[in-house]
């Protein structure tokens, strides 16, 4: 009866920490997949319709304070749409297992990058 709230939770958590540009998405993939035993291919494709809304609100909040570089996102917003498309197709053509470990390192990568600028920013 209560088997909703461990990913209503999961789904609370990863929203607030990718509004905060924590990576959010990426830590849903991993609670999904590990946590809630969803398979790759479709935790990919929840995390994708995740982001559309989560994304949305974020560039409101920031346009609404003043964060958004508008000339960034000019220039960043047609290269990065063209290059997310082409990657989601290739995605879909290359077996998950070929997948898996290339996004585990990169994952470790990115949490060490994080642990050691926050060390050198102390």
């Amino acid at each position: 009866m209560v088997e909703w709230i461990p990913p209503l939770l999961f789904a609370l958590a990863t929203g607030v920490l990718s509004s905060w540009g924590v990576g959010g998405g990426t830590l849903l993939l991993v609670c999904m997949t590990l946590f809630l035993g969803v398979g790759h291919r479709e935790a990919q494709a929840v995390n994708l319709l995740f982001f559309l809304p989560t994304a949305g609100t974020s560039l409101f909040f920031h346009r609404k304070n003043g964060f958004l570089e508008k000339d960034v996102w000019r220039q960043a917003a047609v290269p990065g749409t063209i290059v997310s498309l082409a990657g989601a197709l290739l995605a879909t053509a290359v077996d998950v297992s070929l997948l898996r470990k290339p996004f585990g390192l990169f994952l470790l990568y990115s949490g060490a990058s994080m642990l050691l600028s926050a060390r050198r920013a102390r």
